[in-house]
């Protein structure tokens, strides 16, 4: 049965006139499920793919718990510890959180790294009802005693998957054995590898499962093209497709913090005004990056995959995948920017003959084949998927559109390019790790 109205889930009156006054009205399909089962005080692991509305089905559920019952916190206490995988992503959950308890008197604290620690302990000492962070800081935080878990009765892990990916395993075992026994936990993820199955039964108590979308799924919304060119071809090919009129806003993903500062200049060269978001930028830079990006000062966004998690930002008309992710699941993940809350996008893949081990293990995770936009799919792709798919729109000459799909040379093709973006191609193992490192140090 479909929930209509905000209402019919039992929320408190305060709760449903803050949505009310942002004109939320109909839960999404993981509200709808998920808030009558965390108000029951039961477990819960939810899967859904991003933007379908996570943060509000656990956060809606735990305010309204949150203000049947008034709790002295001692100095560091709270009642509720969100980790979350980046600091953009714990920024935006805070800022969600706030707009849903506006006519609550609730403190709610965001600790994070990249910024200093004092002025988060100072507000921590007064005790906290709800804090979000990113791994490294709560443990660093807890190591010094300026946070205590005694009083946590509510434990969030959000992304989980992505917070295996980025090596964070360690923190979160050393946040949840400081926990007590007794809590509720609840933990979201976009996909579930089986080390995520693994984390959740160990933290999860006979946990309920709400599954909206099937690992590996891709929304209907996005239409998703892939061109084969070499890795030469890839600078000049995205200055040709931004010509497009239709590209209001696209985020550009590259697998380095190095690869986004080089295509960033290449688009500023270009006359693109484009700004990059990678862990290396302090957290000033990241937010002045995203405040332009959402107020559309900057309709074009370079990003890495860690930066990236956590933006919220409606109407991303494209996603351009610059270099193909070495993960299936982060494409996923990628072009989840795009198509929110119902939205349609477009997403294209540039994969040079280096990439192609990547671009085949994403075609099996989603069951499809990308559509071919510009170029020839190696033959030694052809028959790796687990079930059929059409072959795409490819065909006449011209300059390519992002938005009808072109072949052949492209315009511009006599030009001289930047330098190409790729390289010998790592073992995934070998990759995966590194990026584990790199980023999961970046990322607190």
């Amino acid at each position: 049965m479909t929930t209509e109205n905000f209402r019919d889930l039992g929320l408190a009156e305060p709760i449903l006139r803050a949505l009310e006054a942002q004109n939320f009205t109909t839960p999404t399909p993981i509200q709808a499920k998920a808030i009558p089962i965390i108000l029951q005080g039961r477990d819960l692991l939810g899967i859904a793919q991003t933007g379908t509305g996570k943060t509000a089905a656990f956060g809606l559920p735990v305010l309204h718990q949150l203000g049947e019952e008034k709790v002295t916190l001692g100095r560091g206490g709270c009642r509720v510890l969100i980790l979350a995988p980046t600091r953009e992503l714990a920024i935006q959950i805070e800022q969600n959180l706030r707009s849903f308890a506006k006519e609550m008197r609730l403190r709610i604290v965001a600790i994070l790294g990249g910024v200093s620690r004092k002025g988060q302990v100072d507000k921590l000492s007064r005790g906290a009802d709800i804090v979000i962070g990113t791994p490294g800081r709560v443990v660093d935080l807890m190591s010094t005693r300026d946070l205590v878990l005694n009083q946590v009765t509510h434990f969030v892990l959000d992304e989980a998957d992505r917070m295996l990916d980025l090596g964070f395993i360690k923190d979160i075992r050393r946040v949840v054995s400081a926990l007590p026994q007794q809590r509720q936990s609840l933990l979201f993820s976009a996909t579930m590898p089986d080390d995520v199955s693994g984390l959740a039964h160990s933290i999860l108590n006979e946990p309920q499962r709400v599954e909206i979308a099937r690992q590996g799924a891709t929304p209907a919304e996005i239409d998703q093209r892939v061109y084969f060119l070499g890795a030469a071809e890839k600078r000049t090919m995205l200055v040709d497709l931004l010509q497009d009129p239709s590209i209001t806003r696209a985020i550009v993903f590259t697998r380095t913090k190095h690869g986004a500062n080089k295509v960033t200049e290449f688009l500023n060269k270009a006359g693109y005004d484009a700004d990059a978001l990678h862990g290396n930028k302090s957290q000033a830079a990241r937010q002045k990056a995203l405040d332009r990006f959402r107020s559309g000062d900057s309709r074009l966004l370079v990003a890495t995959d860690i930066a990236a998690r956590g933006i919220d930002v409606s109407e991303i008309s494209h996603v351009f995948n610059f270099e193909m992710p070495n993960l299936a699941e982060t494409y996923v993940h990628r072009i989840g920017r795009t198509a929110r809350a119902g939205a349609s996008g477009i997403a294209i893949a540039f994969c040079e003959p280096n990439e192609t081990s990547y671009l085949r293990d994403i075609e099996r995770l989603i069951g499809r084949e990308l559509d071919l936009a510009g170029g020839t799919r190696p033959s030694v792709m052809n028959g790796k998927l687990p079930v059929p798919a059409k072959m795409g729109r490819g065909g006449g000459g011209g300059r390519p559109s992002a938005n009808k799909s072109g072949g052949g040379q492209h315009a511009g093709a006599n030009k001289r390019p930047g330098a190409g973006a790729g390289a010998g191609k790592p073992s995934t193992k070998a990759t995966r790790g590194r990026e584990r490192r790199r980023y999961g140090e970046a990322a607190a």
